[in-house]
């Protein structure tokens, strides 16, 4: 074998050596059984016409790698934005290990959940035994100031009540009466993981506001981010932005400091997030603000039921969105716009003005989140280019007509198509019967990519092949300038690697673009 302790390769180079090409042939040809390669070439060319394409958007009992993940994943991601909170999952470990490891590649942080290990007898009797144990587990061995309770799919179909459990567990001394238990049922069979964020900031608001007094504070904002794979960037710009302003307001769920630890030598289970007092207070706000408008919709009602002003944006990214963002918080604040922004967002504009000629005409495929295609494709218009293929699988009727309408807005809207409820195999047959020039999404467009040649831009919520991409804010005028520049490079990069035979496909030996 040709590893070696002087010389270790990683797999990739390592499986093409002979040995390795020949042990998985061997087990191709014995054990896989393979089509012809005939019949496969045949059915793979197939599955890129018109015909095929018909047949697979058409689908509806199979899903095929869908642009989205389940409820309680989007509540363990919550509940990592709140000061000393472990997030408690009633479910089995198996699940909880997938949230745990799908946020600890992206963010490249340990990501902390604990599970109440629910198994068949469980499943049969109920799990009230697994959440009294666990409880008490959790508070004794991590010292939380605060545990918030999700489901799995295992709790929900037997139906097991939270609010009943938490009650029996603090009677049954597993956890203190007046200690903080917040929960949120999030069945990981319905819905994706917007909705699991929204049901448990949701279930955290309720646990300190409900039968509360209200004293309002004037010109006082709450901040929701949203499920956000680039919060890191994102939260700590929009502070720069909101302290310039000098406005008064608090970010409710604030992962930023949890997922970007330093290595100082100090191992931190907790750290940051919006501090328990201050998320008692933010019932005295205003007025509640959140950039997501569909990671939001339940919590956002239930502020409105409080007395606070609501409003929502769609991922202020670019530059007329961040305009409104910043437009409604001085409106609502009282705070004028500081000339340093104003100089920021002219110095977007002229970026975007002086690549004009590279970025005008481009096509682009975005799929993801719904608000994260929503901002997308407004700001790609706003550079010139088309948003052909706009797919969201969590997208809603409500959302579908929002995009329709942003995109009937611009003649650079006219070709765009919608997609609801479509996975990424049925982005596949768009990108093979109506090509674009660039693809906008998470990791897992990365076979798509090399399947139809589409490049691929990373921008959203899970990217595991990239390093260090959420540390940079996507929001704002200076999140705006991020994104010109990926898809520039992305551009340029294509553009060199097309024109590298001097000659023969070089013929200007350029160099200045």
């Amino acid at each position: 074998m040709p590893q070696s302790a002087e010389k270790v390769l990683d797999h990739a180079p390592l499986f093409r050596e002979p040995e390795y090409r020949k042990m998985l042939a061997e087990k191709k040809r014995n054990f896989e059984r393979p089509y012809p390669d005939r019949t496969v070439t045949d059915q793979r060319e197939f599955t890129k016409t018109w015909h095929y394409r018909e047949i697979n958007l058409a689908r509806e009992a199979l899903v095929v790698n869908p642009a989205k993940a389940c409820q309680p994943l989007g509540a363990v991601y919550a509940a990592a934005g709140f000061e000393r909170t472990m997030s408690f999952v009633h479910g089995s470990q198996g699940c909880v290990a997938y949230y745990r490891s799908h946020l600890s590649r992206h963010f490249k942080e340990p990501s902390s959940a604990v599970s109440s290990s629910m198994t068949e007898d469980a499943a049969v009797f109920g799990g009230l035994k697994n959440m009294v144990d666990g409880l008490a587990n959790t508070y004794k061995l991590y010292d939380p100031k605060m545990i918030a309770v999700s489901t799995t799919c295992m709790a929900e179909v037997i139906g097991d009540d939270l609010h009943g459990f938490v009650e029996n567990a603090k009677d049954e001394g597993a956890v203190p009466h007046d200690f903080d238990v917040p929960f949120a049922h999030t069945p990981a069979l319905v819905g994706s993981h917007v909705d699991g964020y929204d049901s448990m900031v949701k279930g955290v608001l309720e646990n300190f506001w409900k039968g509360e007094q209200r004293t309002v504070k004037p010109g006082s904002i709450n901040i929701i981010p949203g499920f956000d794979g680039f919060c890191v960037g994102n939260n700590r710009e929009l502070k720069r932005l909101l302290n310039l302003m000098g406005v008064s307001y608090t970010f409710i769920q604030d992962a930023s400091d949890q997922f970007d630890t330093p290595s100082d030598g100090e191992f931190r289970m907790y750290d940051g997030g919006t501090k328990i007092e201050d998320v008692r207070a933010a019932l005295n706000a205003e007025a509640t603000v959140s950039l997501q408008q569909y990671n939001t919709r339940r919590t956002l009602e239930y502020c409105k039921a409080a007395g606070q002003a609501t409003v929502s944006f769609h991922y202020p990214l670019g530059v007329k969105a961040t305009d409104e963002f910043l437009v409604k918080v001085s409106e609502i604040s009282g705070r004028e716009i500081p000339e340093a922004i104003r100089l920021e967002r002219g110095r977007l504009v002229d970026a975007m003005a002086d690549s004009q000629s590279w970025l005008h005409g481009k096509k682009y495929a975005i799929y993801g989140d719904p608000d994260f295609v929503y901002a997308v494709a407004r700001f790609t218009m706003e550079t010139g280019g088309e948003p052909t293929h706009c797919l969201a699988t969590n997208g809603t009727p409500a959302w579908e007509a929002e995009m329709k309408k942003l995109l009937a807005s611009s003649p650079l809207g006219n070709d765009a198509q919608v997609w609801t409820n479509k996975d990424l195999w049925a982005m596949r047959s768009l990108l093979f019967t109506e090509p674009v020039d660039l693809l906008i999404g998470n990791s897992y467009g990365k076979y798509l990519e090399r399947d139809t040649g589409t490049p691929l831009i990373r921008l959203m919520f899970p990217i595991f092949d990239r390093h260090h991409h959420h540390r940079f804010p996507l929001m704002g005028y200076q999140g705006g300038l991020r994104v010109l520049t990926t898809i520039l490079d992305k551009i340029f990069d294509r553009l060199d690697r097309e024109t590298m035979q001097v000659g023969v496909t070089d013929y200007s030996y350029d160099l200045t673009r």
